[in-house]
């Protein structure tokens, strides 16, 4: 199996619903997002993805979120915008874009600082 992966970053304000601390204040980060495809085969060229292809396709969905507050957005207005929650919907949004081409989304990673983050990773397929 070969894997493509591309980091990409924005920025954006948020307050955790019913977390118990400081983040439940408002408050940004700059994130950074990295979404990691996967497929069995190359194609004439030898690439699984073209990088800038990939990275289009997150920059689409960034810049929806880029500079704004996540809790006045769809879905975060009702979703926590935890960085879990985040990853699942870059995972969701970069899914539907590239369709069934032989290649999926394998996983993603959002980080809030240098130091933390999340991944969400579908079940065994």
């Amino acid at each position: 199996m070969f894997e493509v992966s591309v980091d990409y970053s924005f920025a954006a304000g948020h307050a955790l619903r019913g977390y118990k601390g400081k983040c439940e204040n408002v408050h940004g980060h700059n994130y950074r997002v990295r979404v990691t495809l996967a497929g069995e085969n190359l194609d004439a060229s030898g690439l699984l993805v073209d990088f800038a292809d990939l990275r289009a396709a997150i920059q689409d969905v960034a810049q929806r979120l880029d500079h704004r507050y996540l809790n006045d957005l769809a879905p975060f207005d009702s979703l926590n915008p935890s960085a879990e929650n985040l990853a699942k919907y870059f995972f969701d949004e970069i899914q539907g874009r590239i369709g069934n081409r032989g290649v999926r989304v394998e996983e993603v990673t959002v980080w809030e600082t240098e130091l933390t983050s999340a991944t969400y990773r579908p079940n065994a397929r």
